[in-house]
């Protein structure tokens, strides 16, 4: 059986509990070991382990990143999670679950540099590296052993220590033949870990489970296959794809895959990103129009700062409200020409949110999506608007003016307002 140890990464083919090199039990060990070539690498508790990264205090305490007590919970600690906290979880249910957690407000600027140091040492792995997220990827090491003149798993413990003592975060890997259990893997073993899943075990690694462990399952399929008697996986691998198909249509023959490891999608590093958006949960809720439009004005501002980032523009742009009662409520409305301009996403949506603010009382959350994306061309003259022209000539200069000089150089007084309304 194939055996790489995770501290020297020293390679054999020894069934002995120790590496024979230096002695660790840290070992990753399959029979089929040389026939995984695909990596999943997803980052432990990415936003809180930086946290506690810049602030050795907060090591042994429960740590949520998220907002205010009306926002949700980015990600937590694996402390606050021994406590039931979990990502998407409403803060004050957290709060409730863990009522000695720390919660600190996001730092997105530390989280993007720490995940560009991360691609960073993947690519210098192989250039076929997929970006799933912020804080997770997959990798095709197919080839790269003569490269590196390491195994594939030799090639991902040093990985995980170099992130480690270069970043100050731990990654778990997953590695398989194939995208799809290749992720399976990386949640095997968390923290820290490093497991390996081979399509030839699939099927009897997967049959006690329950459905939900099935990543690209949603709780509404899930929520259709438990009413159709369907609690396990090995119920679902007990019927033929036929009959799968014709009860869940595509769905049934995606089922029917996954639940044997059968996945023969690429890792593909041309993946187009669909949307860019911005949202704000307010502390108290609001139903005057005017504290809206001020906050409409922020979240537009932070799509376009997102949008001009990327090089994006686009052509559909998508209002979010939440009520007070936590009904959503979405409203989109196309371009004839697309755009990344913040001025032009408060023009478009502000009609939307004013239709909206007649038929309810408040609302807890606001947000703007700008989808359809392409690659930014340069500003559309409109000739129904020929002031846009001037308004754009004049965002271009203030976004300028933030990169010289901080992002709060140059602000609006709809900005200012929203933010005092905080305090």
């Amino acid at each position: 059986m194939s055996t790489v140890c995770r501290d020297c990464y020293a390679y054999s083919d020894s069934h002995e509990p120790v590496c024979r090199r230096c002695g660790s039990r840290l070992l990753v060990r399959h029979d089929r070991l040389d026939d995984c070539q695909i990596a999943h690498i997803d980052c432990d508790a990415f936003f809180a382990a930086l946290e506690k990264r810049d602030n050795p205090e907060l090591i042994d305490k429960p740590v949520i990143v998220g907002g205010g007590r009306r926002g949700v919970v980015s990600t937590c600690c694996y402390i606050a999670r021994l406590n039931g906290v979990r990502s998407a979880m409403p803060m004050f249910q957290a709060l409730k679950a863990c009522p000695e957690a720390i919660v600190m407000p996001p730092r997105r600027e530390v989280y993007t540099t720490a995940s560009a140091q991360i691609k960073e040492k993947l690519l210098a792995l192989t250039p076929l590296v997929q970006m799933m997220s912020i804080d997770e990827a997959y990798l095709d090491l197919t080839g790269t052993e003569t490269v590196h003149a390491a195994k594939p798993a030799q090639i991902l413990s040093e990985l995980a220590r170099e992130v480690r003592d270069d970043i100050g975060i731990t990654i778990s890997i997953g590695l398989s033949d194939n995208k799809f259990l290749a992720k399976t893997a990386s949640e095997i073993d968390k923290p820290n870990g490093f497991a390996v899943l081979h399509s030839s075990e699939a099927e009897t690694f997967f049959a006690a489970k329950p459905i939900s462990v099935l990543h690209g399952v949603g709780a509404k399929m899930a929520a259709r296959l438990a009413r159709d008697n369907f609690r396990t996986i090995a119920d679902l691998q007990a019927k033929p794809k036929s009959e799968l198909i014709r009860r869940y249509g595509e769905s049934g023959n995606f089922l029917y895959d996954r639940i044997r490891g059968i996945d023969d999608r690429p890792v593909q590093t041309g993946s187009e990103r669909k949307s860019v958006s911005a949202e704000r949960t307010f502390d108290k809720d609001i139903g005057d129009l005017g504290a809206l439009k001020d906050w409409l004005w922020v979240v537009c501002d932070d799509t376009s700062r997102r949008a001009k980032q990327g090089d994006y523009e686009g052509r559909t742009i998508s209002l979010k409200l939440k009520t007070k009662a936590f009904k959503t409520i979405s409203r989109s409305t196309g371009l004839l020409a697309p755009t990344q301009l913040a001025q032009v996403l408060f023009r478009t949506a502000l009609p939307l949110l004013e239709k909206e603010v007649k038929t309810e009382n408040s609302y807890r959350l606001i947000g703007i999506g700008l989808s359809n994306l392409s690659p930014a061309r340069g500003d559309f003259q409109d000739l129904v608007d020929p002031r846009i022209g001037k308004r754009a000539k004049a965002e271009r200069a203030s976004d300028l003016a933030r990169t010289k000089f901080g992002k709060h150089a140059v602000t609006t007084a709809r900005a200012i307002r929203s933010e005092r309304s905080k305090k």
